[in-house]
């Protein structure tokens, strides 16, 4: 049986991966293909570690994926400098053509996502409070009046028995519906 299922398994990846592919991964667009082979490196090394069956062969791939968790970060940190740069230059040659498109679109992606400063938090004279704890506290306050309410009352069901004829339709029925739709079809024709 156990035989039977790994052929089965075996099958159904093998014809997946022919006819589907992998996943392909998105990555950053200032990630290089070093740092890419770095990043595979280092996963192997982490398969390693989990593979490891002394504790010294786990000491071992342990140390070695420290080193290739150092070399990615600092291929990554490399990477990214670079593309910054390559985008200020981008910046300065636009400003200097006047292209304000490329500028704007540029900026846009130096500069990020942006998010909006946080409110401040402000008690009943209007003044912001600046202490973490009164903040809290505050926030308490809020929401012990908010739902520290009385219960809403009791209010009655609505009356749900609609005089609804639940009876299959006459022959009648039919007819002056068949009738009916006729006539707008006619009328909508001229």
């Amino acid at each position: 049986m156990e035989d039977n299922w790994k052929g089965i398994k075996e099958a159904l990846t093998s014809t997946c991966q022919e006819v589907l592919g992998l996943k392909k991964h998105h990555h950053k667009e200032w990630v290089s293909i070093e740092t890419l082979d770095k990043i595979k490196e280092r996963k192997n090394k982490k398969a390693a570690i989990n593979n490891s069956r002394t504790r010294a062969e786990k000491i071992q791939a342990q140390a070695e994926y420290i080193e290739a968790n150092k070399q990615v970060k600092k291929s990554s940190r490399a990477d990214k400098k670079m593309y910054v740069e390559e985008l200020a230059t981008t910046v300065e040659k636009a400003t200097r053509e006047g292209n304000i498109k490329q500028l704007y679109n540029t900026t846009k992606k130096l500069a990020g996502k942006y998010s909006k400063p946080e409110r401040p938090v402000k008690d009943k004279e209007g003044k912001p409070i600046t202490e973490i704890q009164q903040q809290w506290n505050k926030w308490v306050e809020y929401f012990e009046k908010l739902l520290n309410r009385p219960a809403p009352p009791d209010i009655e069901t609505a009356h749900t028995d609609l005089p609804i004829d639940v009876n299959p339709p006459t022959t009648e029925e039919i007819r002056m519906a068949g009738h009916q739709t006729n006539q707008e079809r006619g009328s909508t024709r001229t």
